[in-house]
């Protein structure tokens, strides 16, 4: 740690602001903890334990607690009034975002052991987020991605037709039936991509057919053991599992299963709760681009509000994407954003080809 002789007015004033951030932090995490049970309540304890450790350093270097203290950051009370009022995979996800930006890196003042817990905290909240993105990325996979095709498809579709230079009522026409026929595309796909999902991970998941045949097994001489080597397991360790659970069986006793692990169904999700989202989802993202024309607009000012409504929501889709994969939420927002208007480009010019063309 290399710092100055003398601490500047300006010194302390940072290490203020660092001491309410922790602060703030370690509250987060509490808060977080207290809707949670079991292994990741404790986890979350003792990341507000750590944070503040590092309150405290900075309160030592000051001296004692200033009377007057600088307000927390604007990502630190968002985070603060997310995991209030949420506690959920959003609050994790912002605070994995936080943990690295943390400064301590090139903080003179703060120790390297300070700088590698800021480091180690990001992986520990990135472990915990990626539970509950695990969760979520069936059902959530299905909803943000139904939404963001109903927006790009439907605005793009009411833009080709408009440009052609057709009646007003032809454009909600078409716009509806793209609602409609997309929204019902959309659900029976992700029904049916699911459901092939879930069957396929059934087959592959382990059986208890040859349970009633394990008594009448040779003890040294079993097949059971290749059971185990398909499964991974070295050929020692499955001969060993093989003998254990012959032995079991032989005995009267119930087989010996493997170690549970986490169901691939969860992972997958449900196929009637992706469908549903899936519909709703593109459904409401396809009403956005039609709803200056169902409120009687025409021409260029209709074309103008839709693309500003679905300029928005695929900010939105797109900044939502991104938080929670950990990534920059402006970054996916522009580039969705990006990709729905370059469609919406590409219709629009064929439209109007199309219309000259026909007239």
């Amino acid at each position: 740690m290399t710092t100055s002789a003398t601490p500047t007015a300006r010194d302390r004033r940072r290490w203020a602001r660092y001491l309410v951030d922790e602060r703030a932090e370690a509250r987060v995490y509490r808060e977080l903890a207290s809707r949670r049970t079991g292994e990741e309540r404790d986890i979350l304890l003792e990341l507000a334990e750590a944070e503040g450790r590092h309150e405290q350093h900075w309160i030592d270097l000051l001296g004692e607690t200033p009377k007057r203290l600088p307000s927390p950051g604007i990502g630190t009370r968002l985070l603060a009034w997310m995991a209030r009022r949420f506690g959920s995979i959003f609050v994790l996800a912002l605070a994995q975002n936080a943990e690295a930006r943390s400064p301590y890196a090139d903080e003179p003042y703060a120790t390297a052991a300070m700088a590698a817990d800021e480091r180690v905290h990001h992986e520990v909240v990135r472990g915990l987020a990626a539970r509950g993105r695990r969760r979520l990325s069936g059902t959530f996979r299905a909803a943000v991605f139904g939404a963001n095709d109903g927006l790009v498809s439907n605005l793009a579709l009411v833009m080709g037709v408009g440009a052609t230079g057709v009646a007003p009522s032809f454009v909600l026409f078409s716009g509806v039936a793209g609602l409609l026929a997309g929204a019902l595309s959309m659900g029976a796909g992700e029904f049916v991509s699911v459901r092939s999902q879930r069957e396929l991970l059934e087959a592959t998941e382990e059986s208890d057919f040859a349970d009633s045949a394990l008594p009448h097994l040779d003890l040294d001489a079993n097949e059971l053991a290749l059971v185990y080597r398909t499964r991974g397991m070295d050929p020692d360790a499955a001969l060993d599992k093989a003998r254990e659970v012959v032995t079991a069986a032989q005995a009267g006793s119930a087989p010996v299963a493997a170690a549970p692990g986490e169901s691939s169904h969860d992972v997958v999700g449900s196929a009637w709760g992706a469908a549903l989202s899936s519909f709703l989802f593109f459904a409401s993202g396809a009403i956005i681009p039609v709803l200056p024309w169902i409120f009687g607009m025409s021409g260029f000012g209709a074309v103008a509000l839709a693309l500003g409504l679905v300029g928005i929501a695929l900010m939105a889709t797109g900044a939502m994407v991104g938080l929670l994969s950990g990534a920059s939420p402006l970054k996916r927002g522009l580039r969705q954003l990006a990709i729905g208007f370059g469609a919406a480009a590409v219709t629009y010019v064929l439209g109007l080809l199309f219309g000259v063309s026909a007239a």
